[in-house]
């Protein structure tokens, strides 16, 4: 397809989120044409801005629901509200984001026999009885609960990426997403690493539910991005056949507890502000940590680079930035 340009076009869906905002950036780079999809119900034409005016770069205000067509050589399926404060707020779109999104997005890759790469998370892991959670671990999840639209609609699209693969060779490329963090992360999104960030800045109280004690891993956005390139890049078998699919785990495999976050971020913004404790949400996890051997294994040894501390430091400048611009 296209063969009379060697150049790449590539297709990202919720483009203008945070992580596809930062991916677009990275594809730019290296020299590939982009088009841009998102209906900005959480992402924000703010984070491509800079791109614009950019002549390998492309935004349409699309739902991923409804079907797009584009002549295009991959495509990442990053679309979907990802924090629990937006991706509750309609859940029954949350789960058709992810339902009909997948459908729509796997059925222009069919016809183009374009490769395709799916975001998903460690939310399909549930809460788990398994720690750190590998691969092979099919998951706790509660099917009914406040967080189902999101857990299990991603579950949903995991299914149908792989029998698409079965059934249509299809050469898909599944990753699931532990917590991630860095400039551009939506100020509201009620997630953790942002909360506190903003809290802090703000003098306000720092709002823990629970004890504290749950724990989460946490991954810079550039890390994250680079694994997302190097496992699309992922060449076809030998005969033609479909690479590699998955899913493989990214993100940062070293824990904290939360009130070790929380105590990082007063630090780092020389902040008087004091922890709160609230009662934990129905279904949140206790304990999130990704086991990244098989991303080592295929992706050439990727691994996390950017250290919490570093990372924070770079994430607190852009909501300062932002909370003087505003």
């Amino acid at each position: 397809m296209r063969n009379y340009n060697p150049t790449q076009r590539i297709l990202v869906t919720g483009g203008a989120g945070f992580l596809g905002s930062h991916l677009i950036d990275r594809l730019l780079a290296r020299g590939d044409d982009v088009v841009c999809a998102d209906n900005l119900f959480t992402g924000t034409k703010r984070n491509v801005e800079h791109l614009l005016g950019h002549p390998r770069f492309e935004f349409i205000r699309h739902d991923v629901t409804f079907p797009l067509y584009l002549e295009v050589d991959q495509i990442y399926n990053l679309a979907c509200p990802a924090s629990p404060i937006h991706y509750q707020h309609d859940p029954v779109q949350t789960t058709k984001t992810s339902v009909h999104g997948a459908i729509n997005m796997l059925g222009l890759a069919k016809r183009l026999r374009a490769k395709i790469f799916q975001a998903s998370t460690s939310e399909v892991y549930g809460d788990p009885t398994v720690h750190p959670q590998t691969e092979a671990y099919w998951g706790n999840v509660n099917p009914i609960g406040i967080r189902s639209c999101y857990d299990e609609g991603k579950r949903c699209a995991e299914t149908l990426f792989f029998d698409y693969y079965r059934q249509h060779k299809l050469d898909i490329r599944v990753a699931r997403i532990f917590n991630t963090y860095g400039p551009r992360m939506h100020p509201n999104d009620g997630r953790v690493v942002s909360n506190f960030i903003m809290q802090a800045l703000q003098g306000q109280d720092i709002t823990l539910y629970g004890s504290g004690q749950q724990t989460r891993s946490f991954c810079y956005v550039d890390d994250l991005i680079e694994g997302f390139i190097r496992f699309m890049d992922l060449p076809r078998g030998a005969d033609g056949a479909p690479g590699f699919p998955g899913p493989i785990n990214l993100g940062n495999p070293v824990e904290f507890t939360i009130r070790q976050l929380a105590e990082l971020v007063i630090a780092l913004t020389g902040s008087s502000s004091k922890m709160v404790f609230m009662p934990l949400p129905a279904d949140d996890p206790l304990q999130r940590q990704p086991d990244i051997s098989r991303a080592c294994a295929y992706l050439n040894d990727w691994q996390p680079q950017v250290q919490l501390q570093q990372g924070l430091v770079k994430t607190i400048a852009y909501f300062d930035q932002l909370l003087s611009s505003s």
